[in-house]
């Protein structure tokens, strides 16, 4: 005889879910609600997502969140200005994280009250794709903020820039992405629609802030080397803008957990190829925390009006 598997899901779960994905129908797979006794393939990611998402409102005290903020190389100091930390926890004490292996990233993940009285999740731990832990433990962040009730996710980066015109500093606006992984976050017949993943209303928000913003395609590449500049070249035909190795999977797994996503992507420098210079990972977190001031000032305005 089979046991069933109680779990807790945020109140108004299927309210909150139809108001942020839009007008478009509901995903039928999505964390919510979750049916233990399935055997689909996402049963086991949905579990672990909810797990996750349990202990984080146990271990922060707060019952759940409204938005979530992924903060990359630069951004970090953007988490001390969008209002008043509540708690602060060790990612790897979470069932699911662990510790940043790479330097910028702060491993901590944090609940902090807004102004405004909503509640913020921000996740300085990220798993990127070339760590080799498999996709799962890629997008196990934002799926965990979605058990958490996160209506929208943000999700910053430090990249490559390919426009010229964008020097080491320059915050830019994701439009859309190119995922060239060969990889995707969903599993079995799973279809998500992407159209407008990166949302408009988002990024018209983020402008009202800043109306300098620009704007690009993002395409994420495996890693952990560099793209060459015969590959940049490729991606520049292909329609990107911006290079990196970390943002498009995160982005479809919270679309398809119905998440409204704002990606922002800040150029530690130009391209390989673009760029005179070699190119280094000391260049990414040097043009970060030069610009961090500046652009954690930015996204605390942005997440303010969100």
């Amino acid at each position: 005889m089979r046991r069933r598997l109680a779990v807790w899901i945020a109140p108004n779960s299927a309210e909150k879910l139809s108001a942020r994905t839009h007008g478009r129908p509901p995903n039928p797979n999505s964390l919510y609600p979750v049916d233990m006794n399935s055997e689909s393939p996402q049963t086991r990611y949905d579990t672990d997502a909810l797990q996750a998402s349990e202990e984080i409102r146990h271990q922060t005290g707060t019952k759940s969140f409204d938005i979530a903020l992924t903060l990359g190389s630069g951004w970090a100091t953007a988490a001390e200005m969008i209002g008043e930390t509540v708690s602060e926890i060790d990612a790897s004490q979470i069932p699911g994280f662990a510790a940043s292996g790479v330097p910028g990233h702060t491993g901590t993940i944090k609940s902090i009250t807004l102004p405004n009285g909503k509640h913020a999740l921000v996740i300085g731990a990220r798993t990127h794709f070339y760590e080799d832990k498999g996709v799962r433990a890629v997008v196990h962040s934002v799926r965990a903020a979605a058990a958490c009730g996160v209506k929208v996710m943000v999700l910053t980066n430090g990249a490559g820039g390919i426009k010229e015109a964008w020097t080491p500093g320059t915050p830019v606006l994701i439009s859309d992405h190119i995922n060239l992984t060969a990889s995707s976050p969903l599993e079995g017949a799973t279809f998500i629609d992407l159209t407008d993943l990166y949302s408009k209303r988002l990024r018209d928000i983020a402008r009202s802030v800043e109306p300098t913003l620009d704007e690009g395609v993002y395409v994420q590449f495996r890693g952990p080397h560099y793209e060459t500049p015969a590959e940049v070249q490729m991606a520049k035909t292909m329609g990107g803008h911006i290079v990196g190795m970390s943002t498009a999977l995160e982005a479809i797994a919270a679309r398809e957990a119905g998440m409204e996503v704002l990606g922002l992507s800040l150029i530690t420098n130009l391209a390989a190829g673009i760029s005179p210079h070699p190119l280094s990972h000391q260049e990414v977190i040097d043009s970060g925390k030069a610009a961090e001031p500046v652009i954690s000032r930015l996204l605390a305005d942005i997440v303010a009006k969100l």
